[in-house]
């Protein structure tokens, strides 16, 4: 690995350790209502991802693929040998690719506002992203701002690929969770659920941002889901 990824850390590190990966241009303080309340059951670990917060941008490609990659050398780096994966967003994306690709690794999965493909998302949000991408783009020779807004825009307009059938590889206890008023299509929500063996579903009241907007209610989802594993 290139880089050292930052991280927060809160609770016991002998319990069950629960990482959480954050959204598109994000950090690790996004879930700051969830670092507190789960630490005292678990190890809470917030990443920031390669490029995002604190973590440096490193010089392996930036993309969802490299994100699982980081994300398993992270938990070797800290003697991890598998953990409760919480993604938001992009960071939902990521704990798909690396569920699929780690499978070993991960003892449940939380996916939060997660897409397989840029079609997931909704056209009103989407549009505008695409035409930030591509005046990004056409900056990005002149200016090193514009290409790092390049880099993100681009995680959501060209990324992330992923086949519904393949998620039939994710054999873990699995939380598929969102808003109901989400950015990401909610039968698109739904084809993610079913096509992860024995998935549950919550639509919770809200948007894209229920982990924080909405925590009470998110946390509880997420905790009710958990006391069926532990």
């Amino acid at each position: 690995m290139d880089i050292d990824l930052y991280y927060q850390e809160k609770g016991n590190k002998d319990k069950t350790p629960l990482i959480l990966l954050h959204g598109n241009g994000e950090d690790g303080s996004y879930f700051k209502n969830q670092i507190d309340y789960f630490s005292d059951k678990y190890r809470v670990i917030a990443l920031d991802t390669r490029g995002h917060g604190k973590s440096p941008r490193g010089t392996e490609p930036f993309t969802i693929e490299q994100f699982s990659c980081d994300l398993y050398d992270f938990m070797v780096r800290l003697d991890i040998s598998n953990a409760v994966i919480l993604g938001f967003s992009d960071g939902a994306n990521i704990a798909m690719k690396f569920a699929m690709r780690y499978p070993d690794k991960v003892r449940a999965l939380i996916l939060n506002g997660g897409n397989l493909n840029p079609k997931g998302v909704k056209r009103t949000t989407q549009i505008p992203i695409e035409i930030g991408y591509r005046i990004a783009r056409w900056f990005s020779s002149k200016s090193p701002d514009a290409r790092k807004n390049a880099e993100m825009l681009g995680l959501m307009v060209n990324e992330p690929d992923i086949e519904p059938n393949e998620l039939a590889s994710i054999i873990v206890p699995t939380l598929v969770i969102c808003g109901s008023k989400d950015m990401i299509k909610e039968s698109h929500t739904k084809e993610i659920a079913e096509n992860i063996p024995n998935a549950k579903l919550s639509i919770i009241k809200g948007n894209h941002f229920i982990a924080n907007k909405q925590h009470a209610t998110f946390n509880n989802a997420v905790e009710e889901f958990l006391q069926t594993i532990f």
